[in-house]
């Protein structure tokens, strides 16, 4: 399952923080002495491991047998991340973090609200991490081996849109303006950040639009203003996009404390194009979300033959 397929499970995930509410912080198998029952690769896969993917598999609501799905997964899984290594396609930990903060965001919580929940249900935030960090790192893999439709012509695209019987699709066309409050790593203290925001929501207030955005932060200390030019909505950054699509033309998101410091959005226009890129932007973020391209299937498959994999 992709990374923003998991993002989707926000309603579920909060509905089961709920019936959490009143359990206890573990569950017998993750309180059970841990014993490796699978190796991949000389990768083992513990008892708790299994314990807290079907952990996770029940937050999700999934039906069967989770012990044998959380098996498979979890060798899946192991296989994906051991490519990833091999070819340097692993994100960063800050990326990482940065993903689990918006998945809470989406789900109206902190990421210690996040953390007590999944506590509570016993997946833990680390076994989250983990397998986001899965789900990060595999497309990578895939797009590093041509995968993902990515060798067709915008042209060739367009014709596959077309040959469905439906005219040539739409998308939102954003332009739009970055404001960075730039905090330097060596002074990333709790109380810089916060006084940084507080600059940056007052500036946000008082923002004068896009055309006179640069006369409005003249005089400012160590504020970056971007023209990121047209931009369409399956290209909006994951990390981004949500809070683009929810603010109108005019406007601006809310701030965000990043790795360069606080910053926001402005949405300088938005309008509907339905153009030949649009309709291959269309095309490849329908297909992404159809699932693992065949490069992908054959590629995994290809790791799993040439596996060592016990199970004990």
């Amino acid at each position: 399952m992709r990374l923003s397929a998991i993002l989707r499970l926000s309603g579920m995930l909060v509905a089961t923080a709920l019936i959490f509410a009143g359990a206890p912080n573990f569950t017998p198998e993750a309180k059970a002495a841990s014993e490796i029952k699978i190796v991949v690769n000389r990768q083992g896969i513990t008892s708790v491991d299994i314990a807290r993917r079907m952990a996770f598999l029940r937050l999700q609501r999934t039906g069967g047998n989770l012990g044998e799905k959380a098996r498979e997964q979890l060798i899946e899984e192991s296989l994906k991340y051991q490519e990833a290594l091999r070819i340097g396609a692993v994100p960063s930990s800050a990326e990482i973090e940065a993903a689990y903060k918006r998945f809470a965001s989406s789900n109206n919580l902190s990421a210690q609200q996040l953390n007590g929940v999944l506590n509570q249900a016993g997946v833990t935030p680390k076994h989250f991490k983990d397998f986001i960090r899965v789900q990060m790192s595999w497309p990578r893999v895939v797009q590093a081996l041509g995968g993902g439709g990515s060798n067709l012509s915008t042209q060739d695209l367009v014709s596959k849109m077309l040959e469905r019987g439906n005219d040539k699709p739409s998308t939102t066309e954003y332009i739009l303006q970055q404001v960075i409050f730039v905090v330097p790593s060596n002074k990333r203290s709790n109380s810089t950040l916060n006084a940084r925001k507080r600059e940056a929501d007052q500036l946000r207030g008082r923002y004068p639009g896009c055309d006179n955005a640069a006369s409005a932060i003249t005089g400012l200390r160590d504020v970056t203003l971007r023209n990121l030019g047209r931009i369409l909505q399956p290209q909006l950054p994951p990390d981004w996009k949500p809070l683009i699509e929810k603010t109108d033309e005019g406007g601006s998101t809310a701030t965000r404390i990043t790795d360069r410091g606080v910053e926001f959005i402005v949405i300088c226009s938005a309008k509907t194009v339905s153009d030949d890129m649009a309709a291959e932007l269309v095309f490849r973020a329908e297909n992404s979300e159809e699932g693992e391209s065949d490069v992908a299937k054959e590629h995994l498959a290809k790791l799993r033959e040439r596996a060592i994999i016990t199970n004990r």
